[in-house]
């Protein structure tokens, strides 16, 4: 496995903080705006075939 630079690794926080962000507004009842989270969340189909398949394990 290669080594992630530190940038990347920094990039990486900074997409994913944002995800988190915008998710917890949702939750909240929150309409985030398109540049809140850049990360497309799974489908709820998705969520719950990967957590089953996780429980089968």
């Amino acid at each position: 496995m290669q080594k992630l630079s530190l940038e990347t690794k920094k990039i990486w926080f900074a997409r994913h903080r944002k995800a988190n962000f915008a998710a917890s507004l949702r939750l909240e009842g929150f309409v985030p705006s398109a540049c809140e989270g850049e990360i497309k969340l799974p489908t709820r189909e998705a969520a719950l075939k990967a957590i089953l398949q996780l429980a089968e394990t």
